[in-house]
C-alpha cells in the first residue's frame, strides 16, 4: 500500500522488481541509479548476500508530477531470486503498489521462469494481494545472448510461457546497457501511479 504523507503532501509508491536468481533485477536497477541525475534520484541502499548478490535496493524515487495535489515518488526495490531467500521475497512484497517480472532468455532455465511466477503469485496472496489485479510489466532480459550460440528462448516462448494469462506489456531489454530499461520503467510507473490513485488518493482523500 502506498505510503501517503499528508505533511509534505507525497505519496511513495513502491514498485518491486520481481524473478529467478541473476536474471538481471539488480542490473535493471543499477543502470536505473547510474544513468539518472543526482537530484532526481535518492540513496541507493543495499545488503549484499553469499549466492545472490543484493537482497533489495531501497529509496529510488522517480519524480513523477502530481495526482490530486500529491508529489509523487517511486520506489524501486528487488529481491534474491533463488529459493533459500523465500522469506525475504516475502518481506519485501510487503506494501507493494506494481511489479515488474524479469524472465530469463536462457532455455535451461524455463521452468525457472514459470516457477518464479508462481511464487510471486503465491507470496502476493500471502498479502492478501492478487497479481492479476495489480500493476505489472514483463521484461524479456539478456536479449544480446540470442546472437551467441548459448540455446534461448524466443519472445514467443516466453510470452507463451508467462504472459499467456496475464497479457500484460512486456518489453524485449539488455539490462546491461539499458536497452528497454526505461521503457519498461515508464510503463511500470504510469501503471502503478495510476492504481495508486484509483485506489487510494481519490478512494480515499
Amino acid at each position: 500500500m502506498a505510503l501517503i504523507d499528508l505533511s509534505k503532501k507525497e505519496v511513495h509508491c513502491k514498485i518491486v522488481f520481481y524473478g529467478p536468481g541473476r536474471c538481471g533485477k539488480t542490473t535493471n536497477l543499477l543502470y536505473i541509479h547510474k544513468a539518472m541525475d543526482e537530484k532526481d534520484r535518492g540513496k541507493m541502499l543495499t545488503i549484499d548476500t553469499k549466492g545472490d548478490r543484493t537482497l533489495f535496493f531501497d529509496l529510488l524515487p522517480l519524480n513523477l508530477g502530481k495526482i490530486s495535489g500529491f508529489d509523487i515518488r517511486i520506489q524501486l526495490y528487488t529481491v534474491p531470486g533463488q529459493v533459500m531467500y523465500e522469506a525475504t521475497r516475502q518481506l519485501v512484497l510487503k506494501g507493494v503498489d506494481g511489479l515488474v517480472f524479469v524472465a530469463d532468455p536462457l532455455k535451461v532455465r524455463q521452468e525457472r521462469n514459470i516457477e518464479s511466477l508462481e511464487d510471486l503469485r503465491r507470496n502476493l496472496a500471502k498479502h492478501n494481494l492478487d497479481m492479476d489485479k495489480m500493476p505489472l510489466v514483463l521484461q524479456y532480459n539478456k536479449r544480446d545472448l540470442c546472437d551467441t550460440p548459448v540455446p534461448t528462448l524466443t519472445v514467443e516462448e516466453l510470452e507463451h510461457d508467462l504472459n499467456s494469462t496475464l497479457k500484460t506489456a512486456s518489453y524485449e531489454a539488455i539490462a546491461t546497457t539499458g536497452v528497454g530499461v526505461f521503457d519498461t520503467l515508464k510503463e511500470i510507473s504510469k501503471r502503478t501511479v495510476r492504481y495508486v490513485a484509483e485506489k487510494h488518493l481519490l478512494v480515499k482523500m
